[in-house]
């Protein structure tokens, strides 16, 4: 289920900005209204800033380019600038930071929003305006900044275990709908890769160009619990050849047997989504797990990891609509695998949005052509690292904040995602 009102869907006009930016701001608030001072203060994890750092750095970011880049004005608290800069300290370093705490985030927050809204009726948002402003590009990256956080706190949210967190279920997921099992075979041939010139889009999108690929097989459906159990079973952790290198050097260190929040009670599974503790449900995509991971089940199941053109020339006609992917939060899970016919892609291939990222083999690179705009920390400081590709959004992740041309990359070693994936296989 997806709330519509959370999409941009057509031209930015002054009007319709203001109520996206208030819903935008309705769910941040609506998933950390019930945090303590303490919870919302706290370091949770070292792979997690706290919840309330995230939430000054969304107002900073909103002053620096609605306020500051766009119009001109002087940052509201100049001094927050470094507290609040991603990149000037690793996320393990920013509970020592002098951030705002609590209500003084609150507040902070309020005071840019205002300042943004009384600088909004005069912005020319024409096609003839600055390509900052022209079509409102400015104001969508903001609000797709502001919901990426969101999914970042459910994220810290999960790893919490300091206090309890009951999530404000407004919808239950769907029920699984038929659909044929196994692999779908997508033909040899070209396909436009990337997104159009029109409308929003990230740089690392762009340009949109012709890929040739090779016929090959993929997952109808993405790899279930239930699937990786029977993996976890035939001692997939312990078969050394099974993993990469590298991947056996995380499974080694990290001591991992499992996916991340799985916990093993005699001869029953559970798995813990927030404060609660659950039966393992075979049906549903795994979720928790790291690239390494993945890429050690494809090999167990004899297949492989898509690459991320074989990904999203899969999407091919994979709808974002109402009732066609699990996204937008408010169900706090995943539906089980098969769900989603409306969604479906041209290719027969469902759930390519929603429920759980999926990893790819790719690495995260430029497109050829790759232009940085508007800044290049968001994209280019990043090319040709030890990043891998995901795809396709998860529950956690709002309806406006993906599209099968967008491109999410981590490292290979991460689990507190909410990533699962699906396997491809080459056509012999």
């Amino acid at each position: 289920m997806a709330a519509t009102g959370l999409r941009h869907a057509g031209p930015v006009t002054r009007e319709g900005i203001a109520p996206r930016l208030a819903a935008v701001r309705a769910r941040t608030m609506l998933l950390v209204e019930q945090l303590s001072e303490e919870a919302l203060n706290a370091v949770h994890s070292p792979l997690m800033s706290p919840i309330v750092w995230d939430l000054g750095h969304i107002a900073t970011f909103e002053d620096l380019w609605l306020a500051h880049t766009a119009f001109g004005k002087p940052m509201l608290r100049e001094r927050l600038g470094e507290v609040y800069d991603p990149n000037a300290a690793p996320r393990s370093e920013r509970g020592g930071l002098p951030f705002l705490r609590s209500e003084d985030a609150f507040r902070y927050m309020d005071e840019v929003r205002a300042r943004v809204l009384d600088l909004l009726d005069g912005a020319d948002l024409s096609l003839g305006a600055s390509p900052l402003l022209r079509d409102g590009f400015v104001y969508e990256m903001v609000l797709r900044h502001e919901q990426q956080h969101t999914e970042t706190i459910l994220q810290t949210l999960q790893l919490m275990t300091s206090a309890e967190y009951s999530p404000p279920r407004a919808w239950a997921v769907a029920g699984p709908d038929p659909m044929e099992a196994g692999m779908a075979h997508v033909p040899a041939g070209p396909f436009e890769m990337g997104a159009g010139p029109a409308g929003f889009a990230y740089d690392n999108e762009r340009p949109r160009h012709v890929r040739s690929l090779d016929a090959y097989r993929i997952d109808r459906a993405p790899v279930t619990s239930g699937e990786f159990r029977e993996f976890v079973a035939d001692g997939g952790y312990q078969r050394r050849e099974l993993w990469s290198a590298a991947g056996w050097e995380w499974r080694t260190a990290e001591g991992a047997g499992a996916p991340l929040y799985w916990r093993r009670e005699g001869d029953r599974w559970l798995v813990r989504s927030f404060a609660e503790w659950g039966e393992l449900d075979p049906s549903l995509p795994v979720c928790h797990v790291s690239w390494f991971e993945a890429d050690a089940f494809s090999r167990w199941a004899g297949k492989r990891l898509p690459t991320e053109a074989e990904w999203e020339k899969s999407a091919t006609g994979a709808a974002l609509g109402d009732g066609c992917a699990n996204l937008d939060q408010l169900a706090f899970g995943c539906a089980p695998a098969g769900a989603h016919a409306a969604g479906e892609s041209a290719y027969g291939v469902r759930q390519l949005l929603g429920d759980v990222w999926e990893w790819t083999a790719s690495g995260f690179d430029a497109y050829a052509g790759f232009e940085a705009f508007p800044y290049p920390e968001y994209s280019q400081d990043f090319f040709g690292g030890p990043f891998r590709v995901l795809r396709g959004g998860a529950w956690a992740t709002q309806a406006g904040a993906v599209s099968t041309s967008f491109r999410n990359w981590d490292h290979p070693q991460r689990r507190q995602l909410f990533a699962g994936f699906r396997c491809a296989a080459d056509v012999e």
